[in-house]
């Protein structure tokens, strides 16, 4: 069993039933998750000893998020309560030609007002083994930000592997203030994970591959991964690779680097999807436990990927999945028959 912590903000998804608009509906679920918690509760799963860092307020919206947490193993010791709000973001479920939407009331929730007294980052990382981050966090705010940097610092200083998934959102900052912020942190990371929009929004990095139009080609990607292996020095460059043939059907395989060899993963046909969000973040859990159980590169990736499958089936942002399931997918038993 390793130590993993993970850092960002879990939040409260609002949605309609099924596939309702908002605009129908009188009453939405409401769904604990976001980012790295979602990672923590994969690795969780996985049997990890796991570790979120955050903040929240005090009142009982968030200890919904905290109970969460909890229900599910991973340990809440280092979420700091204060602060007046917990972030929501409302989701609606597309189908076939109508996409999902998501939109955020998130400002100035605990997390985007943190400090760095709020945590000490000297107990959080003893006797850590992995560090993850996503691109999500510095993008909070400014402190936020702040308060990461930090916290990779004092990983580094106790010889963690860190990984950073790093998932450019365009509702909380421009590619501008996302590269300015983001390039000097890769100094700290071991695996960069992201997808080809990631690369250039985030890194700068633009691969040659036609994603919109379906053609998710891994050589287009081989060249901007030698980029960023030489420029930033990580162990691993990682990207998924999603074919969005609709919002019910996608296509679905990943690549890795290890400064050697590429490998390319099974590809997966997705159909239908009844949740995406947080596909990535489970892709992203199975990744570190790959890495850290698996003999090589090519048997972590396949792990990711037939994790972050299964996500696509479940409703809610957590991978309810275990080892044991995983495996079976990533060995090739795909059919769906009932387990008797």
């Amino acid at each position: 069993m390793s130590k993993i912590v993970t850092m960002g903000e879990i939040m409260l998804r609002l949605s309609p039933e099924g596939n309702s608009r908002f605009v129908q509906v009188d009453k939405f679920n409401i769904i604990p998750g976001g980012g790295e918690a979602n990672v923590a509760i994969s690795l969780a799963n996985f049997g990890h000893d796991c570790y979120f860092v955050s903040k929240l307020p005090k009142h009982e919206i968030g200890q919904i998020a905290v109970n969460a947490l909890r229900r599910y193993g991973v340990n809440t010791d280092f979420i700091c309560r204060g602060g007046d709000r917990i972030g929501l973001y409302y989701a609606e479920t597309g189908a076939s030609m109508r996409p999902s939407k998501v939109i955020y009331d998130r400002a100035h929730s605990a997390i985007a007002e943190a400090n760095p007294d709020d945590f000490d980052f000297d107990e959080i990382f003893e006797d850590a083994d992995w560090f993850h981050w996503s691109g999500i966090t510095p993008a909070i705010s400014d402190a936020s930000a702040e308060c990461l940097k930090l916290a990779c610092i004092c990983a580094k200083k106790h010889g963690v592997t860190i990984s950073c998934d790093l998932n450019f959102r365009k509702k909380l900052w421009s590619s501008e203030k996302a590269i300015s912020v983001m390039r000097p942190l890769m100094e700290y990371v071991d695996v960069c994970i992201g997808n080809e929009e990631d690369a250039e929004l985030c890194l700068g990095f633009k691969p040659d591959a036609d994603v919109e139009g379906g053609k998710t080609d891994a050589a287009g990607y081989e060249n901007i991964f030698r980029q960023m292996m030489k420029e930033f020095g990580f162990k691993y460059v990682v990207s998924t690779l999603r074919e969005s043939l609709s919002a019910s059907h996608n296509g679905w395989k990943a690549l890795i680097y290890n400064g050697k060899e590429f490998y390319q993963s099974k590809h997966y046909d997705i159909l239908p999807i009844v949740d995406r969000v947080g596909g990535g973040d489970s892709f992203s859990g199975g990744l570190i436990h790959g890495l850290l159980t698996k003999d090589s590169q090519g048997e972590a990736l396949e792990f990711a990927v037939a994790a972050s499958a299964l996500k696509h089936t479940i409703p809610g942002d957590f991978n309810h999945v275990s080892v044991e399931e995983v495996e079976s997918l990533a060995g090739g038993n795909a059919s769906g028959r009932v387990q008797r």
